[in-house]
């Protein structure tokens, strides 16, 4: 059976931040697999995709992704529009005020972004690392959903690498203190002698900072091996590979 963690900001709106139980995948993959990119069978990957379009009530061809980057860029999906063209397209957030289209991105401990503003009836979905959230692409997908009539913008970020399990270098934090000297304020020293990052504490300054409102789901990926993938969980075990959890809403 499919787990499906949902949050209280985004009440009244289709949304979830799939585990990875309940899928048909097998091996480093064993679970809800929905990475096209991963290494797992093509036609498994299809079956979980499946899985996850019932559970959001819309038809096979309208969950859309994209070719995720770690970059700034936006889509936004119109009237007309077919959501299967998006899936080649470089980009990691995504745009919609067309109700019956789910918005989808994959992670494997970068942080899943649902946001939306109801009344207006707008969504968005962002993926954002430390490398895409300094590049700017939460302020850029809060720009896109207020172009397109957003005002009052809600935003939840799910199933994310916390910081007790988060190490980095120090060129890593001079990098991102040099972007912004506030920034120190998300690191704090490890058990190795090297800075630990909070990365949802950053994503939620970003995104307040932006008059957004946002909460975390409080889950660490890392931490978790029976619910969540985890890339650098899988790094540190010389895996080859990982599979990709899927985050998604819709109108």
């Amino acid at each position: 059976m499919l787990e499906i963690l949902t949050h209280p900001l985004l009440s009244g709106l289709r949304h979830g931040f799939f585990t990875r139980k309940g899928g048909a995948s097998s091996g480093l993959y064993a679970g809800l697999n929905c990475g096209r990119g991963s290494g797992d069978l093509a036609e498994i990957v299809a079956v979980n995709r499946a899985r996850v379009t019932h559970a959001m009530g819309v038809g096979p061809s309208d969950l859309v992704t994209v070719h995720q980057t770690h970059s700034a860029n936006v889509v936004t999906i119109h009237e007309g529009d077919d959501p299967a063209s998006f899936s080649g397209i470089e980009a990691d957030a995504l745009v919609t005020a067309r109700p019956g289209v789910a918005l989808a991105v994959l992670t494997a401990d970068c942080q899943p972004v649902l946001l939306a503003d109801p009344d207006a009836g707008v969504i968005g979905a962002a993926h954002a690392g430390w490398k895409g959230a300094m590049n700017g692409v939460l302020e850029a997908v809060v720009t896109a959903m207020r172009d397109a009539g957003a005002e009052r913008i809600r935003a939840v970020i799910g199933p994310t690498i916390s910081q007790r399990a988060y190490e980095v270098g120090w060129d890593f934090m001079d990098d991102l203190v040099g972007d912004d000297p506030g920034n120190e304020r998300f690191f704090a020293g490890g058990p190795n002698g090297k800075p630990m990052f909070d990365l949802p504490s950053y994503g939620l300054a970003r995104l307040r900072a932006a008059a957004v409102e946002a909460a975390w789901t409080g889950h660490c990926t890392y931490s978790d091996e029976a619910r969540f993938f985890s890339y650098r969980r899988a790094t540190h075990r010389g895996e080859k590979d990982y599979g990709r959890l899927i985050s998604a809403l819709v109108l």
